[in-house]
C-alpha cells in the first residue's frame, strides 16, 4: 500500500483514457453510477477507497498551492 506522495506517470494517464476496454463499457452503457462500485467488485472498491485516504496527487497538491 502507497502512503505519501504519488509518483506520477505520464504514460498511465493516457492509456487510461484511451483503453478500447473503457470504451467499449462507456459506450455500451455498462458503468456503475457513482459510488456503487463495491457492487462490481468490493475488493478493489476496498482498496481503492484506502489507498485514496493514504495518499495524494502531486498534481492536486500545486493546484491547491496556487488556488
Amino acid at each position: 500500500m502507497k502512503f505519501g506522495i504519488r509518483k506520477p506517470s505520464l504514460k498511465k494517464r493516457i492509456s487510461a483514457r484511451t483503453s478500447i476496454k473503457r470504451q467499449v463499457i462507456h459506450r455500451a452503457g455498462l458503468k456503475m453510477p457513482r459510488g456503487l462500485g463495491w457492487l462490481r467488485n468490493p475488493k478493489k472498491y476496498a482498496y481503492n477507497k484506502v489507498y485514496n485516504k493514504t495518499s495524494f496527487d502531486i498534481f492536486k497538491l500545486i493546484k491547491k498551492l496556487f488556488k
